[in-house]
């Protein structure tokens, strides 16, 4: 028992203090890009040769990013020979449309706050069903890393549970693959009403690196009606816990 006590003063307190306080990621994090259109240089696009993905474009005659379809891989930072595209360490991308995640360089427009209806229901108690559509194990593990002493997300009132006939709604993960588009319809049936979807990361959103492969869906959007969309390969903690925050009306202004 006392060497429990000693371990337990010792270690101090974990829990991080968002949203009452802001929480600043290292440098090396990878966040929300930056565009800056008066360093992309006409005809250039190297950067767009280099993704993955397809995320770049430049059919509007100017530079923009498909934050859906980006793995943030930061290959385009370095391609760059111009600096015109650099990764922050915002992590504020969580957005309720999927239009919005087509991103110029101009302010994000982040997720707003869920409908009065929902948020009667929900404000105070989320209860979700984890759905991995076909993902690879790496947006599934930071959604896990938010059940530690670290994000101890329970605090906030949101809980996975265990069957969808005990959730208000779906988070999936994944880019829906054949063998899953069953199952995620299936799953989103049992959900009793009314009921919402969370996609995240790059394949729940778009597909991510399977995009136009002909054994996934390009997305759980395709299947389920969609709430709310966080983007990432994977999304960090902070990001998905900021999305759900905002999205619930949880953040003061400190924390948003």
């Amino acid at each position: 028992m006392f060497k429990t006590l000693l371990a337990r003063t010792h270690q101090g307190y974990r829990t991080i203090k968002y949203p009452t306080a802001p929480v600043s990621l290292p440098d090396r994090f990878a966040g929300r890009p930056a565009i800056d259109h008066s360093k992309c240089q006409p005809g250039c696009q190297i950067c767009s040769a280099c993704c993955p993905t397809d995320a770049i474009d430049f059919s509007n005659g100017a530079l923009s990013m498909d934050l859906g379809r980006c793995l943030y891989c930061a290959a385009c930072e370095r391609a760059c020979p111009h600096g015109a595209i650099q990764f922050t360490t915002d992590y504020r991308q969580a957005v309720s449309r999927r239009h919005a995640l087509r991103y110029d360089g101009r302010a994000l427009e982040l997720a707003g706050v869920m409908s009065a209806p929902l948020r009667r229901v929900f404000g105070r108690s989320l209860k979700l069903r984890q759905v991995s559509a076909g993902g690879c194990n790496a947006c599934e593990a930071d959604v896990n890393v938010l059940n530690t002493v670290v994000y101890d997300l329970g605090r906030f009132g949101i809980q996975f549970v265990a069957s969808p006939r005990h959730a208000d709604g779906l988070l999936v993960t994944g880019p829906v693959t054949t063998n899953m588009k069953r199952a995620l319809e299936k799953t989103w049936k049992a959900v009793p009403p009314p009921k919402v979807v969370i996609a995240v990361g790059a394949c729940a959103i778009s597909g991510g690196p399977y995009v136009g492969h002909p054994e996934q869906h390009g997305g759980a959007d395709s299947v389920v009606p969609v709430s709310l969309y966080i983007p990432g390969c994977p999304p960090h903690p902070m990001t998905i816990l900021d999305g759900l925050l905002r999205w619930l009306g949880r953040l003061d202004k400190t924390g948003g």
